[in-house]
């Protein structure tokens, strides 16, 4: 089984907007990032996000690329500070690849938990519009980083 974490794209700044929609350049990197991802044969059940407008624009990109007819879904847990053990445990019991669309920190400790075992060591080093894929040996359910990819390196 596999789990994409893809953190948002670059938003506008909270000065110029609060409710900070993607940019530009975020929605440039998204749909580059969805592009790729769909030619490389990316398939998921459910692209999930927290509800964040830059986290929902992302997710409703992403989606549409390599989920098409299926709409993106908003689940509780995923903003920023929320605690990751609830989420990890339902990835633990799950059994069908998905992508959640989410935030600094919450990605990065969950990532951690998966792991390591515990939230708080840094696993790997995020960016906007990046993908990391998870993935598990089914009998062990041990979890393993099989690749990421940033927007900056996708010709």
């Amino acid at each position: 089984m596999n789990i994409y974490l893809m953190q948002h794209g670059k938003p506008v700044p909270k000065e110029k907007n609060p409710d900070k929609p993607l940019s530009d350049r975020g929605r440039d990197d998204v749909m580059k990032m969805a592009g790729f991802l769909k030619k490389a044969g990316i398939q998921v059940e459910t692209v999930f996000h927290s509800g964040k407008t830059r986290a929902r624009q992302t997710a409703e990109i992403i989606s549409s690329k390599i989920n098409p007819g299926k709409e993106s879904r908003k689940r509780q847990g995923l903003s920023p500070l929320d605690d990751v053990k609830t989420i990890a445990e339902e990835i633990k019991q799950g059994q069908k690849d998905f992508m959640i669309v989410g935030h600094l920190p919450h990605l990065g400790k969950l990532i951690s938990l998966l792991i390591t075992g515990s939230d708080s060591s840094q696993v790997v080093s995020f960016q906007q519009g990046g993908v990391l894929c998870l993935r598990t040996n089914e009998e062990e359910k041990n979890w393993a980083i099989a690749w990421m990819l940033v927007p900056e390196i996708i010709p």
